[in-house]
This record gives C-alpha cells, sequence and structure tokens, in this order.
C-alpha cells in the first residue's frame, strides 16, 4: 500500500478479525426488525380472549357447539376447541391438545373476566377501580363424542 488514505480505508473498513482488508458483507435475514414488527403479529392470528368469552356466552355456544361440515377446515370443522379457537383433524390430535400446557395457560387466562371500556376508564381515573373476578370456564370442546359416533357422521359426508 502505497498512498496512505487507501491505508486508512482499509483499517476502518475491515471490522471483523482475519478479514485481510476485505469489506464485510452485511448480512440482514435474521435482523430485519422492520419486516418482523410488520408481519410478525398476524402471523398466528386467534381469537383474543374477549371473543372466546363471546363464543362461551349460553345464546352462543349452540352454534359453537354444532358445526356445519366445511371441506376447508381441518377435520372438515368436527374438531374444535373453543378455549382456544383451533380446529383439529381428528379426534386424538384435540384430545392431545387438551392436555398441552398452551391450552391449560389459555383456560387459565379465560377464568379471569374479559377487560371491559368500564375499567378502562376506571384505570384512566374516572371512577372507581375493582380487581377483576374469576369467571367459570365451562369444559367444552366440540368432536369429543365417542369415536364411532363421529366416524359414522364424516364417513357419510365423504360418501
Amino acid at each position: 500500500v502505497s498512498h496512505p488514505c487507501v491505508a486508512f480505508v482499509v483499517y476502518i473498513t475491515s471490522t471483523r478479525p482475519n478479514t485481510m482488508g476485505r469489506l464485510a458483507r452485511k448480512r440482514m435475514h435474521k435482523n430485519n426488525k422492520d419486516q418482523h414488527k410488520k408481519y410478525g403479529k398476524t402471523k398466528r392470528k386467534t381469537k383474543d380472549v374477549d371473543q372466546v368469552h363471546e363464543d362461551l356466552q349460553p345464546g352462543n355456544i349452540e352454534k359453537v357447539m354444532n358445526p356445519a361440515i366445511d371441506g376447508d377446515l381441518p377435520g372438515l370443522g368436527q374438531y374444535y376447541c373453543v378455549h382456544c379457537a383451533r380446529h383439529f383433524i381428528d379426534q386424538q390430535s384435540l384430545a392431545a391438545h387438551l392436555k398441552t400446557k398452551v391450552h391449560k395457560r389459555r383456560v387459565k387466562q379465560l377464568s379471569e373476566t374479559p377487560y371491559t371500556q368500564k375499567e378502562a376508564d376506571a384505570a384512566a381515573g374516572l371512577g372507581t377501580y375493582t380487581a377483576p373476578k374469576k369467571v367459570e370456564v365451562p369444559d367444552v370442546a366440540v368432536g369429543l363424542a365417542p369415536a364411532a359416533e363421529q366416524e359414522t357422521a364424516v364417513s357419510a359426508v365423504m360418501e
């Protein structure tokens, strides 16, 4: 290196050890934060807790418990966890899901009363705040009938 400016530029741009003065290539696929913010939150979006509380109300639970057969959904829409708002392909996978930590965590979330506008106003200083109370969450899931009944219903539709 004969010119002093060239040596200075090479020294500044060489940020990694053992690169021998070459420019380090920038790798961005793991550190692209704006793309993660844009698409990451809606990738596996399910129903919120207050929407599930509405499904668990006595007037709405009958609609959820008697689903119509839909070919686009897994298991024709016949195996559904109401708490997690997820469809499953068969009765065994639904039964396995009911034992998981994810399901138990969701049931624990549902045991508190849903957040309301009245509670938000009280937190902002427009009233008195009362702590949320516990709510009884019914243990329901679509498709946990005896396996023989489910198989005959699904086979009748498939034919």
